[in-house]
């Protein structure tokens, strides 16, 4: 029997070493992981007035199934949270709560994506954007993010990407791989970019509370005649990331095809029947409840970010831009070596120094030079993972 073609598309790099990384721990080697953004594998913990909530939630019995766009309670605070945080005008009937912002990922691009569409796609990017672009037959376009310019995009390189099959520019910011936070120029670029050219975007901003420095701008808060498709959720920011909890919002200033999105999101989100409800009037009371955790969380993740950047900055074979949000570093590897490829030398790296990072590929970088980084266990445990790589890269360099 053959399996399908579609599945056969998917890729996922950031996962595809765990499984060496396990064996090798079984045979009692240490491993140092910095491959997946999930805080809770380290010294993090989902604040207690959440993880109570969801306790009181299963005891009072809601334990059923929901709505499939999510219940009345979740949906008024995503609102409430977009208008005070975001400045994002959106009503509760344009939001659909969904398993993580995986799904609203696949919901999205399902609704929106016929053979053959184009999408445009920074890269680097997250890999699920490419897969289900790939999984529904349309064409991932990918876009320049200028390292030179602190990973913005590069708007000359969009305009000379697009054309008549073009249906939908992704957005990903604060992005990931990267941590780059776009300013606010570059939003307005990218709005009339897609108003000229009749494209829908959609902006991931799953971690828009995660900012260390500047500003961060919702791109439909800027938006004034494009349709923008917000996805964020409840993973990062609160510390939630087993619960799978996300949400996408349909932004339409025009009142042109929002509604026909917003349908179209709402059939795929029927067809899972829903997210699960006691987590949904969790979310609801970590939205209105107490919001301390997030600037202690910053606080750790920025003295984290400073340490590995010190590291960098004197390791003579890394550079990496300073990351302004989320919590990644994407360097670069300032030498050659002895290894074919990013993917040869993240396997290398791991076999033989016992650390996980993520090639650059994983996320289609356009070269095969740079890996991803979490920032996330404390300092000691980064110091001696990225003394592991330097000595690894200097051992294995040529001239």
């Amino acid at each position: 029997m053959k399996t399908s073609r579609r599945v056969n598309v998917l890729e996922y790099l950031i996962r595809e070493f765990v499984p060496i990384a396990k064996q090798l721990e079984a045979k009692g080697k240490k491993i140092l992981y910095l491959n997946i953004g999930d805080p809770l594998r380290y010294d993090f913990k989902t604040p207690k007035y959440i993880r109570d909530a969801l306790k009181d939630a299963v005891d009072k019995g809601y334990n059923y199934y929901s709505r499939a766009r999510g219940i009345d309670e979740l949906l008024e605070a995503i609102v409430e949270k977009e208008r005070k945080v975001n400045n994002v005008p959106i009503s509760p009937d344009r939001v659909v709560v969904t398993t993580g912002v995986s799904e609203a990922i696949n919901f999205v691009i399902a609704a929106l994506v016929e053979p053959g569409d184009k999408v445009l796609l920074p890269s680097p990017t997250y890999p699920l954007y490419a897969n289900f672009t790939k999984f529904y037959d349309g064409q991932p376009v990918f876009y320049k993010l200028d390292e030179k310019n602190g990973w913005m995009p590069d708007l000359d390189d969009i305009r000379s990407k697009i054309d008549g099959k073009t249906k939908m520019l992704i957005i990903i910011n604060p992005n990931n791989p990267t941590g780059g936070v776009y300013e606010k120029n570059i939003l307005m670029g990218l709005l009339d970019l897609a108003a000229e050219h009749n494209l829908v975007i959609v902006s991931d901003e799953i971690y828009d509370r995660i900012i260390f420095e500047g500003e961060f701008y919702s791109t439909a808060s800027l938006s004034k005649d494009t349709v923008v498709v917000g996805l964020n959720g409840f993973s990062k920011t609160y510390l939630m990331t087993g619960w799978r909890l996300g949400y996408v919002y349909v932004h339409d200033p025009t009142d042109s095809v929002g509604q026909e999105i917003y349908n179209a999101i709402v059939k795929m989100a029927m067809n899972r029947l829903c997210a699960p409800t006691p987590i949904q009037v969790a979310a609801a009371k970590a939205l209105r409840g107490p919001q301390k955790h997030i600037a202690n969380f910053i606080l750790k993740l920025k003295e984290r970010r400073d340490a590995v950047m010190k590291i960098i900055e004197g390791s003579g074979c890394l550079s990496a831009v300073k990351p302004k949000g989320a919590f990644y570093v994407f360097p670069k590897i300032e030498c050659k070596g002895d290894w074919k490829d990013d993917k040869e030398f993240a396997y290398k790296l791991l076999i033989e120094e016992g650390v996980l990072i993520v090639p650059g590929s994983g996320f289609y970088a356009g070269d095969r030079n740079h890996f991803r980084s979490v920032i996330l266990p404390p300092i000691e445990i980064l110091e001696e993972a990225f003394e592991k790589i330097i000595n690894f890269i200097e051992k294995y360099k040529v001239s």
